[in-house]
């Protein structure tokens, strides 16, 4: 026999299986229609159905013929209209119900009754099954009523109901809803109680005042009727006049006042319990609500809770909580003096006063009660003021505080601001401390993210004099307005962002979250922005974000163009040092009206105290033009270029005689192939390469030394926008080692190359004394192999020789054991001197040259275009070149008559280094002076590049 798995349909008189003897039965109201869950009972019953019988007789057919059968619901269904196969009858017995109770799993209702029973249900034994009235029915069979009568409403609910019943029911759907909670409404409030308050509240004040002013009205006829029979045993008058050491007159007394205060009060009780009335209702039924979802707190903790927000909330709290408590003090005292003395209550309330600002005062007591009172008001007082010193104690060590740490606000106009902190903070202040000192010096504010003691601590520890600039220090954030605005931002002549120590994308990414701040200044900028960068390829988003106020100085690329000058050009560091730098001659750019309408070939000798070198174009919107041709006429608005001492140093003079002469027919001599070797790598290696493209003569070799792999070097070198096959003068040669091992460098030629240049790594520049320690060491490796492959100086560079045969400057600045020229990137300023004054390379580049390069664009952001053009491949060029090529032998010419020779090569003399000197001279003095010139002195020009 097939059963299903939500057990036998009982052979009850149900819906379909009523009998002959249905109509003796007495006739039921037909149930209410309702949705319950389905259950698939045997075909055998399904057949009874159709058959119109019921009873046992469903149980005794075959599992073949079995039809599933799910009952969807309690209305009745006719059985002609039950269709053959999958049918759904509407039950109404609680004979049908399910065997455990009616409780249903929802994995029951997904189980195909043709698989069988369920596994993991357990099947109660039949007898259990079986419900009392199915039991009943089979001892004593009864036939089963009628089909109760249905009305048209109900037949369309059974539709409806059996529609929703037939579609597929998900899961979720199928479990048994309860109905949907009732949203609780708010008790209603009774006014009732409120009303008859304020009504006996209101004729009960209504009815004091009235008593009290006819009380006060008959005491004043009294006292009238006294005065006027001038009777002085008046016992009335008597009983009501005051003794005059206390007061005046009834009528003035304290008492007429307490009287009068009274009477207002009582009438404006009920105004007042008549207008919040709605908020105290509103205030009730919140407060209900609140006590009926919020956890049980103790009143203890409630109460501290609130203390503990409204101090914190309210910066004057603990003022106003002291002063509150000193006028209930004051009142008490005067209320509990009143009491137990004789005096008037204003004299009770001075003498509590006084009680509680001296407490010496209650000594001259005399009572029980008076001293009582006076001793408690007095110790009151005591703890009054000693609360309030320690208030006074707190808020003056907070303000003390807080400008040690540097929160007070910076009232400076037209300062330098310098926006975070570096390594190269030192040498820059060092640089603006120098270019302040012809104005008797200025001010320089630095808000970095660190303790003001800090900064204040390492700029102490500085080794040189700010000649009457005065440094002040905050501690903030960039990134925070309020912040800036703390530090005068607005106001600033020119605002420096210095790179983080992180890596570059990090910090570049900073600087740029800066300038958004900067941007967002409501008051505006009265000066330019200058950035310092990273990364090269970050300084397009940085110049897009500021816009025209911004100039950028990319820190990693300015050093390793001038590494790339220096190594071609030997000697051209110290003149980027002196030119950088405020403590010798720099770029100023003035206009001169009264050189309008002049040659610039004449413009270059009418400075005595200085060397011009450009013009800044007011006609194209303020472009400069370097070295330009000496017929060009200077317009009306244009402003001069020049190298000098200061800015208010050098004016234009009367033009000077000059004797040009003739000027050495030297050709300038051809450029030969190099070999320069890479030791390190960087991120901006690929730039590098492009500026030796641009400088290097074809057949030049470039060696790439680094612990980086081969495949990982061009991957990146494609990656930074390099054509490694489109490269013509150079080519590439890969090594992998490292620069610290010995094994590794002996390996490589060291004695064939005619430069080397020590970078600073990139997997250790986040570290700067790990990356200056590394470039040390790969040094002082090199500097040993060489000695000791060549111990003498026989091998000389042809290019040295032949380009600078009569240069004894650039002789001497090759190393004395063999031809190569060392130039070493040290990032840390301590680190480089201590390598300079050791002499164990030919030239060092440290970050104090980008810190002369900020300070200079902040002073005018003008000569960055000029610094741009002057460190770019193409373009103009700074340049060192031997006597030969402007002078004879011994000839006695001035600085002028060699920069009018000079013109003729199309380039600026703008100083020279004589041969038995160390150093060189820039924008030199007494310029029409002759003297006898040496064919060994060197000359410092800007070219027109090739």
């Amino acid at each position: 026999m097939a059963e299903s798995d939500g057990g036998e349909a009982s052979p009850s008189g149900g819906p379909g299986g009523g009998g002959k003897g249905s109509t003796d039965s007495p006739a039921r109201p037909p149930p209410r229609p309702q949705l319950t869950k389905s259950r698939t009972i045997s075909g055998s019953a399904a057949s009874a159905f159709d058959r119109g019988g019921g009873g046992g007789g469903a149980r005794d057919i075959s599992s073949s013929s079995s039809i599933l059968v799910r009952r969807s619901s309690t209305a009745p269904l006719q059985p002609a209209a039950a269709p053959r196969g999958l049918l759904t009858v509407a039950v109404d017995e609680p004979s049908y119900a399910a065997p455990n109770g009616g409780a249903m799993l929802d994995r029951d209702w997904c189980y195909p009754s043709f698989l069988g029973p369920h596994a993991s249900r357990p099947r109660p034994p039949r007898s259990q099954q079986q419900t009392p009235t199915a039991a009943a029915d089979r001892r004593n069979p009864t036939p089963a009523p009628p089909p109760p009568t249905v009305s048209i409403s109900q037949r369309e609910e059974e539709k409806s109901l059996a529609s929703v019943v037939k579609r597929p029911v998900l899961l979720d759907e199928r479990r048994s809803l309860s109905p949907p909670p009732q949203p609780q409404r708010a008790p209603r409030f009774d006014l009732s109680p409120y009303l008859v308050l304020m009504l006996f509240v209101t004729v009960t004040s209504f009815s004091l005042a009235i008593w009290q002013w006819m009380k006060v009205t008959v005491l004043q006829e009294k006292i009238r009727s006294c005065c006027s029979a001038n009777t002085v045993d008046c016992k009335t008058a008597e009983t009501f006049r005051i003794n005059r050491d206390h007061g005046s007159d009834f009528i003035n007394s304290a008492d007429w006042n307490l009287a009068s205060c009274s009477r207002m009060l009582v009438f404006a009780i009920p105004v007042f319990l008549f207008k919040y009335i709605d908020q105290l209702r509103r205030r009730n039924t919140n407060s209900i609500r609140v006590r009926s979802t919020e956890e049980e707190v103790p009143l203890k903790k409630r109460i501290a809770y609130k203390v503990d927000v409204f101090f914190s909330g309210h910066p004057y709290a603990k003022l106003l909580a002291l002063l509150l408590a000193t006028i209930i003090l004051i009142a008490s005292g005067g209320i509990a003096l009143y009491v137990v003395s004789g005096s008037g209550f204003l004299e009770a309330l001075w003498l509590s006063w006084t009680f509680v600002a001296d407490s010496g005062n209650h000594a001259d007591q005399v009572g029980l009660g008076p001293r009582i009172v006076s001793v408690s008001i007095s110790s009151g007082g005591m703890l009054v003021f000693a609360t309030m010193l320690g208030l006074v104690s707190d808020a003056i060590s907070e303000k003390v505080d807080s400008w040690r740490k540097g929160k007070s606000e910076v009232i400076e106009v037209n300062h330098i601001l310098i926006l975070g902190w570096s390594d190269k903070l030192g040498s820059l202040l060092k640089q603006l401390a120098i270019a302040n000192k012809s104005i008797g010096g200025g001010v320089v504010v630095v808000l970095a993210e660190r303790d003001k003691e800090e900064m204040e601590m390492d700029i102490g520890k500085l080794e040189f004099d700010f000649m009457g600039t005065s440094v002040i220090c905050r501690s903030g954030s960039p990134l925070i307005l309020a912040d800036l605005k703390k530090v005068s931002v607005s106001k600033a002549r020119a605002i420096i962002v210095l790179a983080s120590d992180e890596n570059a994308d990090q910090s570049d990414a900073r600087a740029l979250r800066v300038v958004l701040s900067l941007t967002g200044v409501k008051e505006g900028l009265r000066g330019h922005v200058v950035v310092e960068m990273s990364d090269l390829d970050n300084e397009p988003l940085v110049k897009l974000v500021g816009g025209e106020l911004i100039e950028t100085v990319v820190a990693h690329d300015v050093i390793g163009r001038l590494m790339i000058q220096c190594a071609l050009q030997p000697g051209l560091a110290q003149i980027w040092e002196d030119i950088l730098g405020f403590e010798n001659a720099e770029f100023y750019i003035k206009r001169w009206p009264e050189l309008d309408g002049m040659r610039f070939g004449d413009v270059l000798i009418s400075f005595p105290d200085a060397v011009p070198c450009g013009v800044k174009l007011a006609s194209k919107a303020g472009k400069i033009l370097m070295n330009p041709d000496d017929d060009y006429v200077l317009q009306e608005g244009d402003e001069v270029l020049v190298i000098a001492e200061d800015d208010d140093t050098y004016a234009p003079a009367p033009l000077p005689q000059v004797r040009k002469g003739f000027l050495p027919n030297i050709p300038t001599p051809p450029k030969y192939p190099e070999k320069i070797l890479f030791c390190g790598w960087r991120r901006d290696i690929h730039d590098m390469i492009m500026v030796l493209e641009a400088f290097l003569a074809p057949g030049s070799e470039l060696w790439m030394f680094n612990e980086v792999p081969e495949k990982e070097r061009e991957r990146k070198l494609t990656d930074g926008g390099m054509d490694i096959y489109g490269l013509t003068n150079i080519k590439l040669v890969h090594k992998e080692g490292n620069a610290v091992i010995r094994r590794h460098l002996e390996s490589l030629p060291l004695e064939t190359f005619d430069s080397i240049l020590i970078l600073a790594d990139e997997s250790v520049e986040d570290s700067i004394v790990h990356s200056d320690s590394r470039s040390l060491a790969t040094l002082l490796l090199i500097r040993d192999i060489q000695s000791k492959r060549l111990p003498s100086k026989e091998l000389k560079s042809p290019l040295r020789y032949n380009s600078f045969c009569h240069s004894s400057w650039i002789r001497e600045m090759q190393h004395a054991s063999d031809k190569s020229i060392i130039i070493s990137e040290i990032l840390d300023s301590r680190t480089r001197n201590l390598v300079s004054v050791s002499k164990i390379s030919d030239y060092v580049l440290s970050n104090e040259l980008v810190s002369m390069a900020l300070a200079m664009v902040a002073e005018d952001k003008q000569i960055n275009r000029v610094l741009e053009e002057l460190f770019a491949e193409e373009g103009n060029e700074m340049c060192i070149r031997s006597a030969e090529f402007y002078l004879y032998e011994q000839e006695e010419l001035s600085f002028f008559d060699i920069m009018v020779r000079a013109r003729e090569r199309d380039e600026i003399v703008i100083g020279y280094r004589l041969a038995n000197t160390d150093q060189a001279i820039i924008n030199p003095e007494q310029k029409s002076e002759t003297r006898k010139w040496s064919l060994d002195d060197v000359f410092v020009v800007i070219s027109k590049g090739d």
